[in-house]
């Protein structure tokens, strides 16, 4: 298409019925629920929008040897339906590696391997549109369905043609876009400075790995993952490497069995059940859940350090933690200057480095312009956060009798699980449940040995057990 040709006017609507489901996004957590939802009995209309052309998780992140910081079992399906023929086990005996995983006994796969399984799905389900950028969506009360308007992009991303699909059901899995700290994004946005964040570290690497200096910033697994690879990648005494960090300490994420039962349903249902101010006063307070470093990770980085110690001399590496960023400027036209302040003395530095990756998160991806029309039915928190009930849904108006479920996008109501790969099969079951009123997916009563609340809520009940227990009272 070229630039004076305009997009195909939208298509006028299908006479046939809307569909059941339509996903926005398809990362893992979407891609898990157009998977189970593959296995409903007597079948679900789904359809399922990417504007990328083909599923990839997290390519800037895919160093070599990094792994999940979940087991295997987490993946779209097991924990929900380990009978699915979407497991990762079956993608292994597909691919004719069920006997060689067996053998490495590995519990945590590598990045890599995760990103591929993934993609096995995502080219063998039908519904899936990539390609596709959903722009708008409304409710049509005429049809009492959600109006889904979308742009079919070519292999260039260009506009291709316009289009319009109708449903009774959303659900919103649009991920999260990387997290730039307010003082570097002038920086990073400014082209040919080299201050990237690490989402773009592998397309960078060469780049940084011949960098005179190069800092790091952020103290999570990504942080960690990214200073390990530069560090073994420079020469011994000269490896001009510095690891900035606003966390007290370079600390291991919580590993224990009791402490990962913050990623149950249970804890999940318990969190949900908490007052709006204390579920935001406890969040920041549970970094560690989910912000820590994997302690391999970090033994590796020390086991590093150390053998370049054994010919005398320390490496040439800074670690400090407690520091954060005040401002940050250009010192010519290759350099970097960061004004640096330490939380704990209140003393203040500058840095001059020639390349910063900024390891710093990510956060949600803004819904705003694609729901703008439902903004008016929308129930919102004090903080004007949209509400988000046990079901997963948005909780709306009662005249838009249609549901908007949510993946990823609920941290402040579902609490540290929300973005947790071990509970995105658990999560689609809720969802898919609700969505057809039964049991499709039985779920387990209890998750975790801890009892977190004294007066801890019941399993919510689906619409025919409901049923059932007023049939038994009569």
């Amino acid at each position: 298409m070229t630039a004076d040709q305009p997009p195909q006017a939208p298509q006028p609507p299908q006479p046939d019925q809307p569909h059941d489901l339509v996903g926005i996004g398809i990362g893992p957590f979407n891609l898990s629920l157009a998977a189970l939802a593959d296995g409903i009995h007597g079948g679900l209309k789904t359809a399922f929008y990417e504007q990328r052309p083909t599923f990839h998780w997290h390519p800037g992140l895919l160093i070599e040897g990094a792994t999940l910081q979940v087991p295997f079992l987490a993946d779209l399906v097991t924990l929900a339906d380990p009978s699915s023929p979407w497991t990762f086990l079956n993608y292994l005996r597909d691919r004719e590696r069920l006997f060689p995983f067996y053998f490495a006994e590995r519990f945590h796969i590598q990045r890599t391997e995760y990103d591929a399984y993934c993609r096995w799905v995502s080219e063998s389900l039908t519904g899936l549109h990539f390609g596709h950028q959903v722009d708008a969506v409304r409710w049509n009360p005429e049809r009492t369905a959600f109006e889904v308007d979308y742009t079919q992009l070519d292999t260039d991303g260009e506009a291709e043609a316009l289009g319009r699909t109708y449903t009774r059901n959303l659900v919103l899995g649009v991920g999260t876009a990387p997290f730039v700290p307010e003082p570097l994004k002038p920086l990073a946005e400014a082209p040919g400075v080299p201050v990237l964040h690490s989402a773009d570290y592998l397309p960078n690497r060469e780049r940084l790995i011949n960098a005179e200096h190069v800092t790091v910033i952020g103290s999570g697994q990504s942080g960690a993952e990214v200073f390990l690879d530069l560090l073994r990648a420079r020469p011994v005494g000269r490896e001009k490497l510095t690891w900035l960090a606003r966390t007290e300490a370079i600390a291991p994420m919580e590993y224990s069995k009791l402490g990962l039962e913050h990623f149950t349903p249970d804890y999940t249902r318990y969190f949900h059940a908490l007052p709006e101010g204390v579920r935001d006063e406890l969040l920041p307070r549970q970094w560690q859940l989910h912000k820590g470093i994997d302690a391999d990770t970090i033994a590796a980085i020390h086991d590093e350090l150390y053998r370049r110690t054994q010919n005398g001399g320390w490496p040439d590496v800074t670690i400090t933690p407690g520091v954060h960023v005040r401002t940050a400027g250009r010192v010519a036209t290759t350099k970097v200057e960061l004004h640096l302040e330490h939380n704990q003395q209140g003393a203040r530095s500058r840095l001059t480095t020639d390349a910063v990756v900024l390891a710093t998160g990510y956060r949600e991806r803004p819904v705003d312009r694609i729901l703008a029309a439902l903004d008016p039915y929308m129930k919102r928190d004090k903080s004007q956060r949209a509400r988000v009930d046990e079901h997963q849904r948005l909780v709306l108006d009662p005249v838009v009798s249609g549901n908007v479920y949510v993946q990823n996008a609920e941290r402040h109501t579902h609490g540290v699980g929300a973005p947790d790969l071990g509970l995105a099969a658990w999560r689609s079951a809720v969802i898919l449940n609700h969505l057809t009123g039964t049991d499709a997916y039985p779920l387990p009563a209890r998750t975790a040995f801890t009892t977190f609340g004294l007066n801890t809520p019941a399993r919510p009940m689906l619409p025919s057990q409901r049923e059932g227990l007023v049939k038994l009272k009569v």
